[in-house]
């Protein structure tokens, strides 16, 4: 680049709408990926308040069936492909490059690509809800026949937005590999990666395993819809009990796709706030893989009512229960590090500890099911839907907003409001348990998901189940204020905002501690 060029791209940088458009900065893309995020979040939340509404009393009030159904699938398409998956990508723009000390992610076009292609795979999706037939209303598992043979026309759009988000999320997860394997700093070795970066890297494999496996799903259920294949219907010879095998072949590694990097946000919180070094470093890294494999080997426990044969039970039985192996050492580690350490309670601490007790609590509910003769009991009842919501919603949202609440001042130079932020997390924290842990008692007595209308002997528990969901909902508007007053203006803060003597109890309650080779501290 001569001189001159240089000179007229520094002073005529893009502003405004064309700065956010064409940016290859990660920091910027993270930020759009995060605001992304949000406004997803929100509209996957409504969808779930519209849920809520019409169970909240048994009989049809609000909705017609068919508009429930697409509902609960829009809901669950949005919230897994437009929240939480986008949020931890941003999250991974935002912060990987500066953890392994890289000047920006590896291929920044890409980078901008993988981007500005996911708002219109949801306008796709969420178009289709206005349109003649209606959106999808097969579940977001789609399972065929539902998804080939009984759906709407507008099937099409939705395998064509399931495609943009595939495309999406491989490029940024090929974007992060390649970022973290070529562009540490010197004497960065492998195990002196940050466990957020571990995270990232071993989520980006499973993205990059497991999103052409849904993108083969998607595309036979769209041949067999529109062009005449017989992939899943049986009269044709084929088998729709094959699709659930591709589907969950994507999925199971999916949902852990949506935890790993949790685990490393609470990995990075928890020393800071206990004041010690993460405990047991080399056997997190070692768990996270672990978690990662198996999680290739325990698709079918999503199938145990199909009717496989008992080796095969038992192998899926088995290899699940394996998994909470893993997740038990992180645990472990995890209240290690918090044992006997200074511990103060800063709003990303507070929702790290929700995290440990509710995401163990989920995870325990799920080595439940993953016992197969109890597994046809709890199968497709409520206590499913508490079961992955108690991991999803306490385990990868909570730790998403603790790492928002952890970084955003670093990444705005602010404070946010300290009180407002509270008030987030005791609202969120108390209407959470309201709404998910009553679904576990009517799971248990036999209520089905995915329905529209219930029995008589339900109503009282799904009228708190609504009034927890309400409340959490609008709990989440806090949050928004939260964050749009920090980005705006707020007490300012340095770099080190929460290793610093900024406001931290224990500095201003003992004298600073000092190491003998450095100068001890002037007593005046």
């Amino acid at each position: 680049m001569s001189a001159h060029a240089e000179h007229n791209s520094h002073h005529h940088a893009p502003s405004g709408f064309k700065r956010w458009l064409f940016t290859t900065n990660h920091k910027d893309i993270g930020s759009l990926y995060l605001i992304f995020s949000l406004i997803m979040f929100l509209i996957g939340g409504a969808m779930a308040m519209v849920i809520r509404a019409e169970l909240f009393q048994p009989g049809l009030q609000f909705v017609d069936p068919h508009f429930f159904n697409q509902m609960t699938t829009v809901h669950g398409l949005i919230m897994v492909f437009g929240a939480v998956m986008p949020a931890f990508v941003g999250l991974a723009n935002w912060m990987v490059p500066m953890m392994i000390g890289a000047p920006d992610m590896a291929l920044p076009r890409m980078n901008n690509w993988s981007f500005w292609i996911l708002p219109f795979a949801f306008s796709i999706l969420i178009a289709s809800l206005f349109m003649e037939g209606g959106g999808p209303d097969f579940g977001w598992t789609f399972y065929a026949p539902l998804s080939t043979t009984y759906s709407n026309d507008n099937t099409a759009l939705f395998v064509f937005a399931v495609h943009i988000m595939g495309i999406s999320s491989i490029m940024g997860a090929i974007n992060v590999v390649v970022t973290i394997v070529n562009m540490r700093a010197p004497g960065m070795t492998w195990m002196k990666l940050p466990l957020f970066v571990w995270t990232w890297l071993i989520t980006a494999f499973l993205l990059i395993a497991v999103m052409p496996v849904l993108a083969g799903a998607v595309t036979m259920v769209l041949t067999d819809k529109y062009f005449g294949t017989d992939f899943f219907n049986a009269a044709g010879g084929g088998d729709p009990v094959m699709f659930q095998h591709i589907f969950w072949f994507f999925g199971h590694p999916e949902v852990y796709i949506m935890i790993l990097p949790a685990f490393g946000i609470i990995s990075t919180i928890i020393p800071t706030f206990a004041r010690k070094p993460l405990f047991g470093y080399a056997s997190m890294v070692y768990a996270t893989a672990s978690i990662a494999l198996l999680s290739f080997i325990v698709w079918a426990h999503h199938m145990f009512t199909t009717g496989m044969p008992l080796a095969g039970e038992l192998f899926f039985m088995y290899s699940t229960m394996l998994i909470s192996v893993p997740t038990g050492v992180k645990v472990f580690n995890w209240v290690a590090t918090m044992w006997r350490g200074s511990m103060t309670f800063e709003i990303p601490m507070m929702f790290s500890i929700a995290f440990i007790v509710l995401f163990t609590l989920g995870g325990f509910s799920g080595l439940m099911l993953a016992i197969t003769p109890v597994d046809f009991q709890y199968h497709d009842t409520y206590f499913v839907v508490a079961h992955f919501h108690y991991v999803l919603v306490t385990g990868a949202v909570f730790s998403i907003m603790a790492g928002v609440y952890y970084w955003l001042p670093k990444w705005t130079g602010n404070m946010y409001h300290i009180g407002l932020a509270k008030a987030h997390f005791w609202l969120s924290l108390i209407s959470v348990n309201i709404l998910f842990f009553p679904m576990h008692f009517v799971g248990l007595a036999g209520m089905p998901r995915r329905i529209p209308d219930y029995a008589l002997q339900f109503a009282d528990f799904n009228a708190i189940i609504s009034i927890g969901g309400f409340a959490f909902g609008l709990s989440q508007l806090l949050f928004v204020v939260v964050v749009i007053k920090c980005a705006r203006k707020g007490d300012k803060v340095d770099d080190k905002v929460w290793e610093g003597a900024k406001g931290l109890e224990w500095e201003v309650a003992s004298p600073a501690p000092y190491h003998t080779f450095e100068q001890p501290p002037v007593v005046k």
